[in-house]
Formats: structure tokens, C-alpha cells, sequence
């Protein structure tokens, strides 16, 4: 019988995972703490006086087993391209509301496609409830509440502090596949930075290129906005050596190359420090237009993307424990939670409404 109060953290041994349990029990929850490492799990369940449960994603009647009495799990254990749908399915069948931290367009996509189960299931599928895409979907809403036949839609990002592994490794997967952009509110494939501009914060200009970021398809399901664009602040070099790459993206997918790619980055990358946390942030610019010409634009700091990642996703949790009236289906954040969802986690500033005029500060 499931307890509607029991819940699972998949992924535990990851950086994000690791970070979200100690989070979670300093909250006064006593997540169960999953994932494939029989004695890295169990390191981390006695760290915390947890319950610990170890089972591998690739093993169907394993999974269910694990959920069979679990009321929501927060998925952690990327790449989520791999792990999204295994860990659904199981969700499905055992009426466990699904949460994960993905980014990747393609495991949002897959996702929506099974909304009709979720609601029969009576669960709620939200995955994106972290960095991806929780601040950047709640601008895309506020902005298409101040401009209701808003007709283009951009978004922006600057991430402080570096990536974790998990991270790094979806983005490897993601070159192989190239950009993407919305029109007409179908999904297009466009090159990797297919487009370069500069956003203004604090009256500096920061240098952006397109990438396949998850609002591309979930700021659609939130706004019906039909034009989208996500873009990155990164420098002016990165953009030109990414736009180098389209000669090599053929190449970028294949499996050895991938392989080879991603063990560079299990080598190199650790994740950011908790002073490099401490002392980095993020900011996301969102603008909306229609068709007359009118704008309307939001600017957001945040903490550091893990940081907010973190408290985004743990919020979510807590909004659905125990609760019996949230109806089965497919959410964005914004959708579940409303627009205003992002400004109730800890560090997070609204710099610029969308009813603000024009300064110097502005986009």
C-alpha cells in the first residue's frame, strides 16, 4: 500500500542528488535514497539515517518492486535520454507522481506524449523541476499573462559556477544533435548557435547564442507562444568555436565519439564547490512580442543554478505530498504552480517586471 507521504530520491550518489538529500533532511524529510551503487547508496542512507534502496533502472520488475509503495519520486539520475523512461514507466504502473531535473527537449517531448496515462494513472508527470526549467518557464508565463497575444517569446540564461558531470555529459548528447527553435509553433532543427546577441545586466552587455535548452518545448505547453528562442551567455570565442563544430556534427553522434567524450568529462568534471556556489549566481532575461510590435520583458537573479535546482525541485515535492486533489497529467512548473512560483525560492530577485519601463538595466 502506498504511504502518501513516502517519497524517493533516485540518483542519490550523483552531485545533484547528493546535494538534494542533504537539503531535504536539514527540511526535516526522510526521503528514501535510491540508485544502482549498492555501497555508495548505503554510504549515504547511514550518513543521514535514511532508507536505502538499490535496483538498476534496466531492470523493469525491479523498479516497480521499489516504487510499489512509494507516493512521488524526484528523478535525478541523468542522462535522462537513458534513465527518463524506464523510471516512468514504472511510475505508471505504480501511480507514483514522476519529478525529474532533466534539461533535454526530447525526454520533455516523450514525457507530454504520455499525459493521457498520467491522468488515468492519476499522477503527475513534471519533468524540468530544477534550474531546467523552473525559472525560465515561470518568465515565459509572466510574460504571457502581461501580453496575452504575445506572438515571439525569447529567453536567456547566465549560469555562474560550472557544470556538474551530469550535466556536461547531456550536453555532449546534445551536439550530436544540432539546435532547435520553435516557429509556428512546431519544432524546427537549426545549427548549433544559430543565432548570436548581446542582453544588458547591470548595464554590461553579455554576449548569447541559441541553444536546445527544454523551454523550447515546454514554454510552448506553458504560453502557446508559437516563435521561440533560448539563449546561453557564454563568450564571443565560445560561440565560434561551437559554430566550428557544425562541420564535425555528423561525427558528434556517433557512439565511439560520444563514449570518448563523455569519459573526458567523467575525468574532468566534479561539479562546482560550495564556495563556488556560494559565490556565483545566475540571471535569466525573458522578452515577448506580438504581432503590432509591443513588448514586454522580465529579468530574474537567481542563486547558483544547483543551489536553485535544489530548492526549485524540493518545493514541488512538498507542494504534492500528501495531497489528493492535484489532477493526473502532464505539468510545466508554471502550470502546476503558477507564475509566481520562482520568486518563492530562497535567493531569487525579480530585477525587472514586465510592467517596468525602459533603464539602463534593461534588456
Amino acid at each position: 500500500m502506498t504511504d502518501a507521504k513516502r517519497w524517493m530520491i533516485y540518483g542519490v550518489t550523483g552531485y545533484t542528488g547528493r546535494l538534494t538529500v542533504e537539503e531535504a533532511v536539514r527540511r526535516g524529510h526522510r526521503p528514501i535514497v535510491a540508485g544502482r551503487s549498492e555501497a555508495k547508496v548505503r554510504k549515504i542512507a547511514e550518513q543521514h539515517g535514511l532508507e536505502a534502496r538499490v535496483f538498476d533502472l534496466a531492470d523493469p520488475a525491479a523498479v516497480r518492486a521499489a516504487l510499489a509503495d512509494v507516493a512521488l519520486v524526484l528523478h535525478c539520475a541523468g542522462p535522462f535520454s537513458a534513465t527518463s523512461k524506464p523510471m516512468l514507466d514504472a511510475c505508471l504502473e505504480t501511480r507514483t507522481h514522476y519529478l525529474d531535473i532533466t534539461g533535454e527537449i526530447d525526454v520533455f517531448a516523450a514525457c507530454h506524449a504520455r499525459d493521457a496515462e498520467a491522468k488515468r494513472a492519476g499522477i503527475v508527470v513534471l519533468p524540468g523541476a530544477g534550474f531546467d526549467v523552473v525559472p525560465t518557464d515561470c518568465v515565459a508565463a509572466m510574460l504571457k499573462r502581461a501580453l496575452p497575444d504575445a506572438t515571439e517569446l525569447v529567453l536567456a540564461f547566465e549560469a555562474g559556477g560550472g557544470p556538474s558531470a551530469g550535466t556536461a555529459k547531456s550536453s555532449v548528447e546534445g551536439l550530436g544533435k544540432g539546435g532547435r527553435a520553435r516557429r509556428g509553433g512546431r519544432m524546427v532543427p537549426v545549427p548549433l548557435a544559430w543565432k548570436d546577441r548581446t542582453f544588458l545586466r547591470d548595464g554590461k552587455a553579455r554576449t548569447a547564442m541559441t541553444i536546445p535548452w527544454g523551454d523550447v518545448f515546454t514554454a510552448y505547453i506553458s504560453t502557446g507562444i508559437p516563435d521561440i528562442e533560448v539563449y546561453m551567455a557564454v563568450p564571443p570565442a565560445t560561440i565560434g568555436r561551437v559554430r566550428r563544430l557544425r562541420l564535425l556534427r555528423p561525427l558528434l553522434g556517433l557512439g565511439p565519439v560520444q563514449r570518448f567524450m563523455k569519459a573526458r568529462v567523467e575525468a574532468r568534471v566534479k561539479g562546482p564547490s560550495i564556495a563556488k556556489r556560494t559565490a556565483t549566481d545566475s540571471y535569466v532575461w525573458g522578452e515577448a512580442r506580438n504581432a503590432a510590435g509591443r513588448e514586454a520583458k522580465v529579468e530574474l537573479l537567481t542563486p547558483n543554478g544547483y543551489d536553485l535546482t535544489v530548492n526549485a525541485s524540493l518545493g514541488i515535492v512538498e507542494h504534492l505530498l500528501g495531497r489528493a486533489d492535484v489532477p493526473g497529467g502532464y505539468y510545466t512548473p508554471s502550470l502546476l504552480l503558477g507564475a509566481e512560483y520562482v520568486l518563492s525560492l530562497p535567493g531569487v530577485r525579480l530585477v525587472r517586471g514586465p510592467g517596468d519601463a525602459e533603464s539602463p538595466a534593461g534588456g
